[in-house]
């Protein structure tokens, strides 16, 4: 069976030589490579430890995320920039991306590797729920939330990987969730002075605290502290759920996941070990402390499985279910292992061939 080039699958003029179209992609990819060098420092680091057959691809994925997330936070009319990013999404499903790296790069991923569009729709309706600055009252609300922000991701990286079981779906939608929730954690301070509160504000009200005054004059408080040991608690719980999923991965994809739930884990622990004051300073990880996580997510490869699959979050079940009709759709290749080998054979191409005839790539940043 001949391999097809990850564009080959795209629209396009047929003047347009296959070469060029892999030397654009990536350059593209190039481009958002260097934007997440910069700008999510955690999952660059991470990434290093996927195979090159998933790093191209979820970088695309990533880094269109990353520049829609800053859209939202940073440009002027939420509203407009959530309208718009639903514009480019739509763009990039139709085969004509915006003349963007990250917006070509996603076009050629989605199509490449089946990506139901829920699952990106879902993650700009998180966005949305920010420009509309949506409060969220209970710990299942916040599970809302952090489904679309960051479920969406864990479910768009297992397709990627090609595990489109619901047990493993589900699993790589609670590690998406898990982050988002040590995210809060360590960004509490950091939020309020953007007018912005994602602790549940009945856990507030029930350690003393009111939500909408604490809001306008923001300070730690031990009270606070509590809360926020709380929400690492629920964190906690679900990345040990995440051992379940980890052991449903092709193995070379699983020292990349690992990295990722032990590096924003940590940034859970380092808020706790620094006394759960996220208020007056931000967490960060040792460059010296993330090396040694690194080192053990090449270590820890053989999870054991869940005797009984475990269900998924209330929050996260939409999104397993979108994936289900697609994972039909897909052919197996000798099951997954075969598949990886199958994916890792594909680029390994295309990079070879970068190679020969157009030396290797300088990496940029996406234009604003």
């Amino acid at each position: 069976m001949p391999i097809a080039s990850p564009t080959s699958d795209l629209p396009r003029p047929p003047e347009v030589s296959q070469p060029a179209l892999d030397a654009a992609f990536a350059a593209d990819i190039a481009a958002c490579r260097g934007l997440l060098r910069h700008g999510s420092r955690s999952f660059f680091a991470a990434s290093l430890l996927l195979p090159r057959s998933l790093r191209d691809p979820a970088s695309a994925l990533y880094a269109f995320c990353r520049l829609a997330d800053d859209a939202v936070d940073l440009e002027g009319g939420p509203a407009d920039a959530v309208a718009d990013l639903r514009e480019r999404l739509a763009c990039a499903y139709a085969g004509t991306p915006r003349a963007l790296p990250a917006d070509r790069a996603l076009a050629v991923v989605v199509a490449r590797f089946d990506v139901p569009r829920a699952l990106p729709e879902g993650l700009i309706e998180g966005f949305e729920w920010d420009a509309r600055g949506r409060r969220y009252e209970t710990l299942a609300e916040l599970h809302d939330y952090a489904a679309r922000v960051a479920g969406t991701v864990g479910a768009m990286m297992a397709v990627l990987m090609g595990a489109r079981s619901p047990e493993a779906v589900a699993r790589a939608c609670d590690l998406g969730v898990a982050m988002q929730l040590s995210n809060i954690a360590r960004d509490v301070g950091e939020d309020a002075r953007m007018g912005r509160l994602y602790l549940p504000r009945q856990w507030l009200r029930e350690a003393g605290i009111d939500p909408d005054a604490w809001l306008a004059r923001p300070c730690y408080t031990p009270e606070l502290g509590a809360v926020v040991r709380r929400l690492l608690e629920a964190a906690e719980w679900l990345y040990r759920r995440v051992d379940a999923g980890v052991a449903l991965l092709p193995l070379s994809c699983r020292p990349g996941i690992n990295a990722a739930r032990f590096l924003y884990r940590d940034i859970g622990l380092e808020v706790a070990r620094r006394g759960l004051d996220s208020v007056t300073a931000r967490a960060t990880v040792a460059p010296s402390r993330k090396a040694w996580l690194l080192l053990q997510a090449l270590l820890r490869l053989w999870p054991a499985r869940a005797a009984t699959p475990l269900a998924p979050l209330a929050a996260t079940r939409h999104l397993v279910e979108a994936v289900a009709p697609a994972a039909a759709r897909v052919a197996p290749v000798g099951g997954l292992e075969a598949r990886a080998v199958w994916l890792i054979d594909l680029f390994e191409r295309l990079e070879r061939r970068e190679q020969l005839q157009y030396g290797p790539s300088s990496c940029g940043t996406a234009p604003p």
